[in-house]
């Protein structure tokens, strides 16, 4: 996965596919993260041929006017995109279990390693696959959990971890959600909001 911000003005997309091509990526889904007043930020889901290096594609996108690339990573092959109204629906449809949904769906809407949902103790109460196993010094490095946040974890905030950004945000019944991606990228400010919104409707 690649997010890149680029003009917002007709064919700036068309480009950045173009010079995608041109590094041989084939570009399988592309989502809208952000959009302010004269720029978009989009993720892109590609695959690269083994032949080409990561770097080879940054080149490309990086050689056109007003395109920057924030971040470069693998994204697990049986992951898709799946946007926050089909994330709510499956909600709905189970309201008793909204927040657990909420946690599962959170790595694939928001493109994270993992998520976790807590108590109000905060003790675990689910976790995706790739989560921590978190120590009491690790759950500590994550508050404040009453209030929504984004915040900056260094090296070894969990042992065997490596930088972590996290977006955290409240739940009804003192519950928490946070988010991590390991090494990046930060959080935008669109997507905490999203994150708030979809937690507000978790029961």
């Amino acid at each position: 996965m690649i997010r890149i911000q680029l003009p917002d003005t007709p064919g700036s997309l068309g480009s950045v596919a173009t010079a995608m091509g041109t590094a041989n990526a084939d570009i399988s889904a592309i989502e809208i993260v952000e959009k302010g007043s004269d720029y978009v930020v989009d993720d892109f889901i590609l695959t690269l041929p083994p032949t080409t290096m990561p770097d080879t594609l940054v080149s490309a996108c990086g050689m056109l006017d007003g395109v920057h690339v924030l971040w470069l990573s693998r994204y697990p092959e049986n992951w898709s995109i799946e946007s926050d109204i089909a994330a709510l629906n499956r909600m709905s449809e189970d309201p008793e279990h909204s927040a657990e949904i909420l946690c599962g769906a959170v790595p694939v809407v928001f493109h994270t390693q993992w998520a976790a949902l807590f108590d109000a103790d905060e003790q675990v109460i689910i976790s995706t696959a790739l989560a921590p196993e978190f120590t009491p010094e690790g759950i500590a490095r994550l508050t404040p959990m009453d209030r929504s946040h984004t915040a900056e974890l260094e090296a070894g905030w969990m042992p065997g971890w490596g930088d972590t950004v996290i977006a955290v945000v409240p739940l009804s019944r003192g519950r928490c959600l946070v988010a991590g991606r390991q090494g990046g990228p930060g959080f935008l400010a669109s997507e905490l909001n999203r994150l708030q919104h979809m937690a507000a409707l978790a029961n």
